[in-house]
């Protein structure tokens, strides 16, 4: 393993996982670094390996607390915060990841291939242009505001479909936006607030 200031931090929060997790996490991280260096998706400070390692603790930190699920939506997935991250962590669940930029939906599909990850499909649309269908959990990290994500995400959720986003300091009043009736909000350190809106009767 490269990387294994990874694997300490994943510790430091009690989690554990296998060799395969972690030596996919190393090709995700060159393929990142590689890769965003010449398409230029995202800023040249997130290609850094310590802030990358901090970007795979963050979207896989969830798995402490969330309840168990089958299948995953992510919106908005981009780089691979956090859908792709919880694929690798989760192999037997099925993922999919929803990106509406074709840059990231290429870089997506070669991770995919690269780490041989059959859990997982990437669709090259708007989550509103979706197929209707509805997944256990949908997560999203950095696209919009709760309001509009719960709003954008009915065609692909049920009553008993769960919500997790990745928020920072406007959590509070998103929630008083949105109405939400069932929710928990778990913050780590001084910047993210993980959004756990649970199963059933969700909304005013």
């Amino acid at each position: 393993m490269k990387n294994e200031q990874l694997k300490i931090e994943l510790e430091k929060i009690n989690l554990s996982f296998d060799n395969l997790f972690y030596e996919r996490c190393d090709t995700y991280i060159a393929l990142l670094q590689e890769w965003g260096a010449v398409h230029n998706f995202t800023s040249s400070k997130a290609l850094r390996t310590p802030d990358i390692i901090a970007n795979i603790v963050d979207s896989v930190y969830p798995l402490k607390f969330i309840n168990s699920f089958d299948s995953l939506a992510d919106v908005g997935t981009g780089a691979g915060y956090p859908g792709m991250l919880l694929a690798i962590a989760r192999p037997d669940i099925k993922v999919s990841l929803i990106e509406p930029k074709a840059k990231r939906v290429a870089f997506l599909n070669f991770i995919k291939g690269s780490l041989k990850l059959k859990n997982v499909e990437v669709l090259h649309k708007k989550v509103q242009d979706i197929t209707p269908t509805s997944y256990d959990i949908i997560t999203s990290r950095a696209v919009t505001n709760t309001s509009l994500l719960l709003s954008l995400s009915q065609n692909i959720s049920c009553k008993n479909t769960e919500f997790l986003f990745y928020k920072g300091s406007l959590c509070e009043d998103e929630i008083k936006d949105a109405k939400i009736k069932e929710y928990e909000v778990i913050s780590v350190g001084e910047h993210r607030n993980f959004l756990y809106i649970k199963r059933k009767g969700l909304f005013e």
